[in-house]
């Protein structure tokens, strides 16, 4: 629908995907020198977005209000950032999307994934019936216990980084099912590989638009 192209980088906290994405930025820029390109994130990526992600990654608060919340920020993201990058012909690169919101609200938190559909198709909804999603998405996947391992080193882990091992591979399943729901959209790395080897496989990637 748009001229533009959406990328998302999806996994659990410790896969390591936010160690790559700034120089996936550049290489796409390399690759791709007449696009112009947008970093965003989610929760967040518009003031009022960032207001709802400080409360939504500290704040307690009923699992219900939490998805609520997320897709709120999502679609003040999608009305003042994505659609009109998207159709202005930009690149959008987001650490993380709505794959995120199943994983960790659905997956992980256990809301019902009906609810996650309704959501998803009223925020992302087009008026021709389609729904906005990335054209694709890097899936870094990694074992629980060493994305555990990892988190430990983060110096003030936010709610969801404090959650249990049992939580973690809650997420990682969901994460997994939707790629394989939707595996022309997604792309899913071994994070268990060096970084090195990680970023051989990034490099790989064959994208045209």
């Amino acid at each position: 629908m748009y001229p533009g192209y959406f990328i998302s980088f999806e996994g659990i906290d410790g896969a390591g995907k936010s160690t790559h994405i700034d120089a996936f930025r550049h290489l796409m820029q390399k690759r791709f020198p007449q696009k112009d390109i947008v970093m965003t994130r989610e929760p967040g990526g518009t003031p009022l977005g960032e207001q709802l992600r400080k409360l939504l990654l500290d704040a307690p608060m009923n699992l219900e209000t939490e998805a609520l919340l997320m897709f709120a920020a999502r679609r003040e993201h999608i009305a003042q950032v994505l659609e009109p990058a998207l159709a202005a012909g930009k690149m959008v690169i987001s650490d993380r999307f709505t794959d995120a919101s199943f994983a960790y609200q659905g997956g992980g938190r256990g809301l019902s994934l009906s609810k996650l559909n309704t959501l998803e198709t009223w925020v992302q909804g087009r008026p021709d019936g389609s729904l906005l999603q990335p054209n694709l998405t890097i899936l870094f996947d990694l074992p629980g216990e060493v994305a555990e391992a990892r988190r430990s080193k983060v110096r003030a882990p936010d709610k969801f980084e404090k959650m249990n091992l049992d939580f973690f591979e809650k997420v990682r399943q969901e994460y997994l099912r939707r790629a394989q729901e939707n595996r022309k959209r997604f792309h899913i790395v071994d994070a268990t590989q060096t970084p090195e080897a990680i970023w051989n496989d990034l490099e790989s990637l064959e994208i045209i638009l």
